[in-house]
């Protein structure tokens, strides 16, 4: 037990005094500064200040010309020529050739360069509200009677619970458990990403320099596989519980502006501390743990530091599979039978099932079923690595990964045919 400590000391100071663990704590609040300060300081200004109308129909051109924008300006020219010569000249930015019709009017944008979506979709906008005033004109409506036409049909999605045989609303609830698998989704994405490659550098580097003979000389093979796993994943933890602390800060900051007050309005504690939130977290932390077992097992088949980076290749798409399928698949349609199978799939339910639990398409009892489905395979895999890394460490291979892997299985079963005999 002492040397164990004793190594997972050693790879958490070196982990957490690195600059690597620096910038990984440091990047999110940098991130939200920066967007934080783009929009208080940068949000109003855009370098589209000015874009010509050039129409068949100067009354058109002048109607859009009136038309106020705090981002841009509108210009009317007088001809597609003199536009192009202004556009040239860099005098305006865009410019806009409108062709109407008696009950139509349709555009086409030219610039120099792309100018984003939002302002297409702003123009897009403009036009249809000139065209929905045209038609009205034309057909001698009033614009109360256009509002009226134009009014969307109301629509509510509300999800239920029953308590007792009666009927009760589980919104605000079910709004708070999805944003946060979705949330819990993005989280062990990252954490996967980032702490996958240290692991398996971690066990590379002393197999790449010989010295792991030495190491495996004064203690088990499973002490030292631990002791790296363990280490790094307190790191990982560290990192973690330091997020939670500045959640905690800033919510003692920022609890009293509007939008935070009126959020958290919504949130009920039983939301909070309920069943659904903790399973949420337990998927998260499980399948951090499984993706770390297994790329420390990748780790230790490389015999070169350099190729840490293609062993765990395959942990990278597993992990990207996962995520693409909960965020985009699971939020869109919850329900699709692709969903539903991986959702049991260890590696990919740690993505999927959060998903369904928080859209309410699954029980809790499914739920259960899926993460102990989890733990018993991530219990089994590292059972299995930590037997299985002896005979890796050992092998050093210069056919890839596979044939390492094949080479140590064989080392295992010979090794366990000598205890038996």
């Amino acid at each position: 037990m002492n040397k164990l400590s004793i190594i997972i000391k050693d790879v958490y100071k070196k982990n957490v005094k690195s600059a690597a663990f620096v910038i990984m704590i440091l990047a999110p609040f940098l991130v939200m500064g920066i967007f934080y300060l783009s929009q208080h300081f940068f949000g109003d200004a855009n370098e589209i200040n000015k874009i010509g109308i050039v129409s068949d129909q100067p009354a058109v051109a002048k109607q859009l010309a009136e038309t106020k924008n705090k981002d841009y300006t509108f210009k009317a020219v007088a001809s597609d020529k003199t536009a192009q010569k202004q556009l040239a000249d860099k005098k305006i930015d865009a410019y806009l050739k409108l062709q109407s019709s008696e009950d139509k009017i349709s555009g086409k944008l030219y610039s120099r360069a792309s100018l984003g979506t939002s302002t297409e979709m702003a123009l897009q906008q403009i036009l249809s509200s000139m065209q929905t005033t045209l038609r009205a004109s034309h057909l001698n409506l009033t614009t109360a009677q256009v509002q009226n036409v134009m009014e969307p049909a109301e629509f509510k999605a509300t999800k239920v619970s029953f308590e007792n045989g009666k009927m009760t609303s589980a919104e605000g609830d079910s709004g708070t458990q999805f944003v946060f698998s979705f949330l819990t989704t993005i989280v062990m994405f990252v954490f996967i990403m980032s702490y996958s490659s240290i692991i398996a550098q971690e066990i590379a580097s002393e197999k790449g320099t010989r010295i792991m003979e030495v190491l495996l000389s004064s203690m088990k093979a499973k002490t030292h596989y631990y002791g790296k796993l363990l280490g790094v994943l307190l790191v990982a933890l560290t990192q973690l519980l330091i997020y939670g602390a500045a959640l905690v800060v800033g919510y003692r900051q920022f609890k009293d502006l509007p939008m935070v007050s009126d959020l958290l309005a919504t949130v009920s504690l039983k939301t909070l501390f309920g069943s659904n939130v903790l399973i949420i977290a337990g998927f998260m932390l499980v399948g951090i743990f499984l993706y770390a077992v297994l790329s420390a097992l990748c780790g230790s088949l490389v015999s070169k530091p350099e190729d840490t980076a293609k062993a765990i290749q395959p942990v990278m798409y597993l992990s990207m599979i996962g995520y693409m399928l909960g965020l985009i698949l699971g939020t869109s349609d919850p329900t699709n039978m692709i969903i539903k199978v991986t959702s049991y799939i260890p590696f990919l339910s740690s993505y999927s099932m959060p998903i369904r639990l928080a859209s309410g398409t699954t029980t809790i009892a499914s739920a259960f079923i899926s993460l102990g489905i989890l733990v018993l395979f991530t219990g089994v895999l590292t059972i299995f690595s930590a037997q299985l890394y002896k005979s890796n460490v050992l092998v050093y291979s210069e056919g890839g990964t596979l044939s390492a892997l094949k080479q140590s299985i064989a080392i295992m079963r010979n090794n366990r045919k000598k205890q038996i005999s």
